[in-house]
């Protein structure tokens, strides 16, 4: 539950004791059923993790309207919902991970220093909504529309936080029309260490390409091996 919103979730189990989390946040008006989740959910517990996929209020198989699914700190809020939650189950390993892509990634980023996340990975995710406002004028990301993107509900800016993290694996297309790649840069600059910046030679915002997608995977898996599965 979140704000009394019922949410939707699966939690995948990789069959050993007390493994690490990661848990998925997903676009505007996507789901926890995206190809990155489902794909993110199976490779990590065939590499020793437990991964969680929920949709977000108004999104998939939770309560909600649209108009809900566009209010960014009522997404951020289900995602801590998601994090106490899990928190609150036996047989976890304490260490914790967020995956988040496009506004997913965003609220990520909101959530990472106050729930105390060990690792990120994020995926073309804006650090403001204007430029989410911008691109409803002309390519609309994630079936957003122009009415949702100026809702006051939707209205954010990280920019002002972004020290404050670090185990940071970002992900971003160079020909992203939705949200522009300076982003991801300016990311990387103002995080703390560790962290790493991938920018993908003609990739777009979905991350369309098969190339894309694999080295995607293989990068996430070793970010989250490597910093979740410490002992």
């Amino acid at each position: 539950m979140s704000d009394g919103f019922r949410l939707s979730g699966t939690l995948h189990l990789p069959g050993i004791h007390q493994p690490p989390v990661v848990v998925g946040s997903h676009g505007l008006l996507s789901s926890g059923s995206s190809p990155k989740q489902i794909e993110m959910a199976r490779q990590c517990s065939e590499n020793s993790m437990a991964f969680f996929r929920f949709d977000h209020r108004g999104c998939g198989q939770s309560e909600g309207s649209k108009a809900d699914a566009a209010d960014f700190n009522g997404r951020c809020r289900d995602l801590l919902s998601a994090i106490g939650f899990l928190r609150n189950l036996d047989g976890f390993n304490p260490r914790l991970g967020l995956f988040g892509s496009s506004l997913g990634g965003a609220v990520c980023l909101s959530v990472a220093a106050a729930a105390r996340v060990d690792a990120l990975v994020i995926v073309a995710a804006p650090l403001d909504s204007n430029s989410l406002i911008d691109s409803a004028r002309g390519v609309v990301p994630d079936g957003l529309s122009a009415d949702l993107a100026l809702s006051p509900r939707f209205r954010f800016d990280l920019s002002d936080n972004l020290s404050s993290l670090s185990n940071l694996l970002i992900f971003h297309g160079e020909n992203d029309l939705v949200v522009p790649v300076s982003h991801a840069r300016k990311l990387f600059e103002n995080a703390g260490h560790p962290k790493k910046l991938v920018i993908q030679e003609n990739g777009d915002h979905v991350m369309s390409l098969p190339l894309h997608q694999k080295s995607f995977i293989q990068e996430s898996l070793l970010w989250f091996s490597t910093i979740l599965k410490t002992e």
